[in-house]
């Protein structure tokens, strides 16, 4: 078995320990995920409230809106599902239990994402594929028949980039070990950004998302494609694809900077 396959066995016995740990209690789980649905509720209910005032949000309308927001939100949904643990790093790094990780015969990095898996986030990502759900019955996409699997590739493109920033922010931690918050503002901020149009930012933020932390191929760049409307940094119609290229490099980049913090890894000294 190659390493790669090792570490995704690993992953998964790891989340399925979690998991049966979680359902032992299962009021406590149904009440837990039925929260993080409510909240998750509330972020949109925000737009709908901005929406009884005005028709459009810089050109956009509220199911156009909805759309953003619903590839963004399942995205990171899923993203945090999977490797949301990574915000722990530094603790573990303070403590000194990143060193039984290491001990262990089983990849840190598989280790690290499936940690404290909780499966109450499901309840964010099932709220979210309902805003994307109730989006997509209010509009009319471009594209024809390739619509709906450009969606798909992108959710999951963006899935990939969240993940990356993830796994890029732990291994951060290893040097900066109190950097959690550095972190969420790229991907809890990055998502909220993203759930509005790039027509209401000024064009150096659009660039920056989009070049040097290419946040706008989780939805704005297809999101504009599959909605007929204009890309405002006018770049050629094949970046409208390039999400899961992007994503690609993400994950090996990600890659590299946590094998560059484990390598900087000195434990706690005690």
């Amino acid at each position: 078995m190659t390493r790669l396959g090792w570490g995704v066995r690993a992953y998964c016995f790891i989340a399925a320990m979690w998991i049966r740990s979680t359902m032992a209690y299962r009021t406590s789980f149904v009440m837990m995920a039925a929260g993080s649905f409510v909240s998750s509720v509330l972020d949109f209910v925000a737009i709908m409230i901005m929406f009884s005032h005005v028709d459009s949000l810089a050109g956009f309308s509220l199911h156009e809106v909805a759309l953003l927001y619903g590839m963004s939100a399942t995205s990171l949904g899923l993203a945090d599902l999977l490797l949301g643990s990574f915000d722990r790093v530094g603790t573990r790094v303070r403590d000194g239990t990143m060193d039984t990780m290491l001990v262990r015969p089983v990849p840190a990095l598989a280790q690290v994402a499936a940690d404290r898996f909780a499966l109450r986030r499901l309840g964010r990502i099932g709220q979210a594929l309902l805003v994307l759900g109730w989006a997509l019955a209010g509009l009319r996409l471009e594209g024809g028949v390739w619509a709906l699997p450009l969606l798909a590739v992108t959710v999951l493109g963006g899935t990939a980039i969240f993940g990356s920033v993830f796994v890029l922010g732990g291994a951060f931690q290893f040097i900066a070990q109190d950097a959690a918050e550095v972190q969420n503002s790229f991907t809890y901020g990055g998502a909220t950004l993203l759930e509005y149009p790039p027509t209401v930012f000024a064009k150096d933020v659009v660039r920056g998302v989009t070049f040097m932390i290419p946040l706008a191929f989780v939805n704005w760049l297809p999101a504009l494609r599959l909605l007929g409307r204009d890309d405002p940094l006018g770049l050629p119609g094949w970046a409208d694809f390039a999400g899961p290229a992007v994503a690609a490099g993400c994950c090996a980049l990600a890659g590299l900077a946590w094998r560059a913090g484990l390598r900087a890894y000195r434990s706690t000294g005690s």
